[in-house]
């Protein structure tokens, strides 16, 4: 009984994350961002997450939680604020092939300045000295598109997304960029060597790594019920690395970012 009752007092002791919603100003809109805290409430590192082609779903909830377990702040905006049904989000859609209309219809311009919204919110949290972006399928494509645009981000970490095919646009990333792609993804993949290409010729630091035979959106299939061995192997291998990186980001950047760093954007 005593030992049952230490464990019990022990566990009540440990801080547990939180989390809210907070609707962050980007121009006349209102973006509806998922915010997680990690235990002690600030995190040096701050991580925003941009959704998949599904919209904001639980699953990116998911990864913000498990990034705020790990010590790292987490916003994941719903970037379909204000465009479903009766000025709604994400939830308030018919059906998923709606929410993915919705999201492919995204004008640019509107996903940047929500983006940069939600990363000069970020940055102004008590404690955070670096802001990096993450995003996933559609929102891997979109976090490589915001690197080339914003000067502010300490990094980027982009799964199983292409990059903008533009020279140009590449050469102003001041970040270093750090790619997850799945063996079998061969779309994705297709890009990867000429992205490389150029990321060098402007002398950039992109760093892609495969993870053979996954395939594409591995990091939500790899955690799934029945998920294929390889999958469950990149899922866990991704975490691994990301964590890693995030781990050193926090070790080696300042404690503060400058607020001039999130003016205004560069054209895509």
């Amino acid at each position: 009984m005593i030992l049952c009752l230490s464990l019990l007092l022990l566990l009540a002791a440990v801080p547990a994350c939180s989390s809210e919603w907070v609707v962050i100003p980007a121009g006349e809109r209102q973006v509806h961002t998922y915010l997680a805290r990690p235990p002690a409430g600030e995190g040096k590192v701050a991580v925003v997450l941009i959704h998949e082609i599904f919209g904001l779903s639980d699953w990116v909830i998911s990864v913000a939680d498990r990034l705020a377990a790990a010590g790292y702040l987490a916003l994941a905006p719903d970037l379909l604020s204000g465009m479903g049904p009766e000025g709604g989000r994400t939830p308030d859609f018919a059906d998923q092939s709606a929410i993915t209309r919705a999201v492919s219809g995204l004008p640019p311009a509107q996903v940047s300045a929500d983006l940069r919204a939600v990363a000069a919110h970020a940055a102004a949290l008590k404690g955070v000295g670096a802001v990096g972006v993450a995003g996933f399928c559609w929102g891997g494509s979109e976090t490589f598109a915001f690197a080339t645009e914003q000067p502010g981000l300490a990094a980027a970490y982009v799964f199983y997304g292409a990059s903008p095919d533009s020279a140009a646009a590449l050469a102003r990333i001041s970040c270093p960029v750090y790619g997850f792609y799945g063996g079998n993804d061969a779309r994705v993949n297709a890009t990867v060597p000429a992205t490389a290409e150029k990321m060098q010729a402007a002398g950039k630091v992109y760093e892609p790594m495969t993870y053979e035979g996954a395939g594409h959106g591995f990091l939500r299939a790899g955690a799934a019920s029945g998920a294929s061995e390889a999958n469950r192997l990149a899922h866990d291998q991704a975490w691994i690395r990301w964590l890693d990186l995030l781990g050193q980001l926090a070790a080696g950047l300042p404690s503060a970012v400058e607020e001039r760093s999130w003016g205004q954007a560069k054209s895509r």
